[in-house]
C-alpha cells in the first residue's frame, strides 16, 4: 500500500512540474520601460541597451511584463530589443529559461 501511495505522489508531481512548462513568444524590453518596448525598432533597441547596462531584462507577452530568475537573465540580455521564442518554466511573473531564440 506505501508504495502504491508512493508511486501516486511521484507521478503526480512529475505532472505538475510538466504543466509549469511553457513555451513564451514575446519582446525582450528592460525593467525599467518594460511594456513601452514591445516592438523591435531601432529607438527600442538603443534605449533597452542604455537601461540594461544598469537594470534587468524583461520579457513583454502582449500586455504581460515577466521578469528573468538571475541565471536566466544574463541569457535574455543577449536577445535584447528582439522578438524571441522562450521555453522554460513560469512561477507566478518570473520565467526560468530552458531554451531562447531569436524569431522575426
Amino acid at each position: 500500500m506505501k508504495k502504491l501511495v508512493l508511486a501516486s505522489l511521484f507521478v503526480a508531481t512529475l505532472g505538475s512540474f510538466a504543466a509549469l512548462a511553457e513555451e513564451l513568444n514575446g519582446y525582450i524590453s528592460d525593467a525599467h520601460c518594460g511594456a513601452k518596448h514591445h516592438e523591435v525598432s531601432d529607438a527600442n533597441s538603443k534605449c533597452i541597451a542604455g537601461c540594461l547596462k544598469n537594470g534587468d531584462p524583461v520579457l513583454v507577452v502582449g500586455d504581460k511584463v515577466l521578469k528573468f530568475d538571475a541565471d536566466s537573465a544574463t541569457k535574455a540580455k543577449e536577445f535584447a530589443g528582439q522578438n524571441v521564442k522562450v521555453s522554460g518554466a513560469v512561477d507566478g511573473d518570473t520565467v526560468k529559461i530552458t531554451s531562447i531564440e531569436g524569431t522575426k
